[in-house]
């Protein structure tokens, strides 16, 4: 019968192909798999379907994998070249047969057993059309359900309807010489496999299409019958003087103020919409370890997405790339601001929950988000929150908010079924639509309030945005991370369950700042970042074209030989296609005289493109502390370097976010001296570290590394400077004068950098020098000079310019 199913695929494959979009997950398939084109490939499918395998076939050519319908040679026999596990379900009585690929497995271990070098890789593959989760009440809608093996007919209206939805996931080939080496007959080989397969694809669908959808009766049964809620609405009409139904209307309402509606046809549409924005407003989303991810969920993580948040568009890119990534599309965490109309209603029903900005009083209302968001974990929903609490205005991380994050360890103690993995997601882009807001907002603008009035003008200016970056970072199991933590935790528990645990602070603390390391430590590096951190260190913010290319060639070579991290991603063209490329984006002033181009900033854009270089001035932070000493000191020697080093690295890994201890950073340190003698950004006299010779073409390069950290070294200077005149400060006043002079320094010194003198920067390093022990504080909490801080004060004036070190002196 192989010659009628050859035949009917024929004759389906041409109006099907007019159908179908196949959606390859993942892309790079020899890259993800290490699946080896020139080895057998013998495909596995679940369901006996035409449409499927004309799917399958049209992917496979895109891969320049062989075609499913060919056969392959086993043993010098013929056989087809894909199997199925089941046939489709009948019209009439919806009952799932069997196929005969017991049989075909069993023959093929005899022919292993005859051939010890025989060895075919077995490569499972999932067909999605459409991706709706299932849900307890039936409609009409569900002729659209993407169920395992659809009937004939139901196919038909799917491929018609769903055909430009398709995907066509791969898994790891499985090797047929490892099964056919196991003990066991060869029957029994064939039903183990067949086994593993029916439970690997039953897990890829989990982790691509997800849990049922949660019905509205459901979610009140859950939420308003937890203990935690029902004690709370007891304590409201107690508290408030009303009755207990009254009370648990409020807490009802409360549910659908938070709640999300999920609708997987909204995502459907949304993604085709966006693809068409992503095509006109950027060249590019470069996507990075999304590999990472798609293993936690093939393993049944429950998994949770916390990205950095530099831009309202974050919202729509995160989702989008995780919808075609292949896996589930997340609940969104979003700010009660958004819920305006007709704006709130579509987020909803893309996946957001909305939670107010403050808690703070108002135990229901903490009740009844806490059990919701528990509810989303144990239902095995992937959430997304920003741990920031909110968009970045200067480009840094701000420090993190640990509500999300306490609830989330609350919900694990308390009992989740399933592993529960953080996701830490780096987001950048060549150019943010917010930027000129942000910057109104640091100079003391207030924030503007939301509304569809904004948004229509947003949508006007979207063009000429360059490239975006997504890179997925290193995950964090939340249970073995609670292991080192607390050991006993579990112990502890069961103890006292119904108590809030004594721990719990300092290890939210601890997981918050580890997070936020994570998502800086899979930092994507772009031209437009490039050109910004070099012009913005150059004086009078101006280079001539061939001194930035130069420029910009060392800096990724640096990065190159002295990668900040695994998970960070850099360009990988030339130079100068690469500032050509960031050219485009119009956000220089390009000049020409007899000798050449001189490339600076526009007077206008000197400011914004900060923001730019915020994004990635943690990875050139310890170079340029290295360069820094070195020019300060015109020569030192390299154990002095370390010694500065030591003292600096705290103070800067608390600031920038820097995911390595203090040990690993040294030998960083000495990774980045060696690389930098290497390629003559530095020389060496015996044990002295020497600046480039002037005349050299690499003096200017480091030169700009030396300036890249100054702003930061200023900072620090000013603030050490205002508590060494008063001896003893409040911390508020410290701060408040810190900004204050701050302020007026940038406009005396024109330090073009918002952040160079905002609050959430200066109260980090002034936490930074508390928790170093570098000041003391009195009984009164009042921070106190002391020896350390006047070392560290030397150290620092001795780094900057003679000029600003004498303004600052004169505070």
């Amino acid at each position: 019968m192989a010659w009628l199913h050859n035949l009917l695929l024929a004759l389906i494959s041409f109006p099907v192909k007019w159908l179908v979009k196949a959606n390859n997950i993942p892309t790079d398939i020899n890259k993800e798999l290490g699946i080896d084109t020139t080895k057998p490939i013998l495909y596995l499918l679940r369901t006996h379907s035409v449409t499927d395998q004309i799917a399958l076939n049209m992917s496979a050519e895109a891969l320049g994998l062989p075609n499913s319908s060919s056969r392959i040679t086993i043993a010098g026999e013929s056989h087809r070249a894909c199997l199925f596990l089941q046939e489709p379900k009948s019209v009439l009585t919806r009952k799932v047969k069997v196929t005969n690929v017991a049989e075909k497995f069993t023959h093929m271990f005899e022919l292993h057993r005859r051939d010890p070098s025989l060895d075919i890789q077995i490569v499972p593959v999932s067909i999605f059309w459409g991706r709706a989760p299932g849900k307890k009440i039936s409609g009409w809608s569900d002729v659209l359900a993407n169920q395992v093996s659809p009937s004939w007919l139901r196919k038909f209206f799917i491929v018609l309807f769903l055909g430009r939805d398709n995907f066509v996931c791969y898994s790891k080939a499985v090797s047929s010489r490892m099964m056919a080496d196991l003990s066991g007959s060869d029957e029994e080989l064939a039903h183990k496999l067949i086994r593993l397969a029916g439970t690997h694809f039953h897990r890829r669908r989990q982790g691509i299409v997800g849990p049922n959808l949660l019905e509205r009766y459901e979610l009140y049964n859950v939420v308003l019958g937890s203990q935690s809620v029902r004690k709370a609405i007891a304590d409201e009409a107690s508290s408030t003087n009303i009755s207990h139904q009254q009370a648990k209307l409020k807490a009802q309402k409360y549910i659908n103020e938070i709640a999300a509606d999920y609708r997987e046809g909204l995502i459907r549409l949304g993604t085709r919409i966006l693809t068409r924005i992503w095509h006109k407003v950027y060249n590019g989303i470069e996507i990075n370890h999304a590999e990472k991810v798609r293993t936690l969920a093939q393993n049944g993580h429950e998994i949770i997405y916390v990205p950095c948040h530099r831009s309202h568009m974050d919202y729509l890119l995160l989702t989008y790339v995780i919808y075609h990534q292949g896996l589930v599309t997340p609940h969104i965490a979003a700010g009660i601001n958004l819920n305006f109309w007709p704006i709130g209603g579509i987020l909803r029903k893309g996946g957001a929950f909305f939670l107010r900005r403050s808690f703070a009083g108002n135990k229901l209302y903490t009740a009844v988000f806490r059990e919701y968001l528990e509810l989303l974990f144990n239902k095995g929903y992937s959430v997304k929150y920003y741990p920031e609490g909110g968009r970045s205005r200067t480009g840094r991380l701000l420090p993190p908010k640990t509500g999300m994050l306490a609830m989330t360890l609350q919900g694990l103690i308390k009992g989740i079924n399933r592993p529960v993995s953080i996701v830490p997601v780096y987001i950048g882009y060549e150019h943010v639509m917010e930027v000129s807001s942000y910057l109104q907002e640091l100079t003391g603008s207030a924030k503007k309030k939301e509304s569809i009035f904004h948004i229509f003008s947003a949508i006007r200016r979207l063009k000429n945005y360059g490239y975006g970056f997504l890179n997925f970072g290193e995950p964090i199991n939340l249970a073995n991370y609670l292991d080192k933590s607390v050991p006993d935790w579990r112990e502890l528990q069961q103890a006292e369950p119904d108590k809030k645990p004594q721990w719990l602070n300092p290890v939210v603390n601890d997981l918050a700042t580890n997070v936020m390391e994570r998502i800086n430590q899979a930092a994507a590096v772009s031209g437009m970042s490039l050109c910004a951190i070099c012009l913005l260190s150059a004086k009078k913010h101006a280079m001539t074209e061939d001194e930035l290319i130069l420029a910009i060639e060392h800096f990724l070579a640096l990065l190159a030989q002295s990668p900040y991290s695994d998970v960070a991603t850099y360009p990988t063209i030339s130079a100068r296609k690469l500032l050509t490329n960031t050219l485009k984006l119009n956000k220089f002033e390009v000049r020409e005289d007899s000798f050449g181009r001189i490339i600076s900033l526009k007077d206008k854009n000197a400011v914004p493109l900060t923001y730019y270089r915020n994004n990635i001035l943690h990875l050139f932070a310890l170079p340029g502390l290295i360069a820094a000493i070195v020019f300060a000191r015109g020569g030192i020697e390299r154990s002095k370097i370390k010694q500065m080093l030591i003292k600096l690295y705290p103070l800067l890994q608390r600031e920038l976010f820097i995911y390595m201890s203090l040990e690993k950073a040294l030998d960083y340190s000495e990774s980045l001296l060696t690389n930098m003698l290497d390629m003559t950004l530095l020389r060496a006299e015996g044990e002295r570290i020497l600046p480039p010779d002037p005349s050299s073409s690499t003096y200017y390069s480091a030169w700009l590394l030396n300036r890249s950290i100054q702003e930061t070294l200023h900072r620090y200077a000013v603030v050490l400077t205002l508590l060494y005149r008063e001896n003893s400060m409040s911390r508020d006043a410290l701060e408040q004068k810190s900004r204050q002079f701050a302020q007026r320094l940038s406009s005396l010194h024109g330090i073009s950098s918002p952040e160079f003198f905002d609050k959430n920067v200066l109260g980090t390093f002034i936490s930074a020098l508390k928790e170093n022990q570098l000041v003391e504080s009195d009984s009164e909490g009042q921070l106190q000079y002391c020896d350390l801080s006047e070392a560290l004060r030397l150290e620092v004036i001795a780094l900057i310019s003679p000029d600003i070190a004498q303004r600052i002196q004169q505070i």
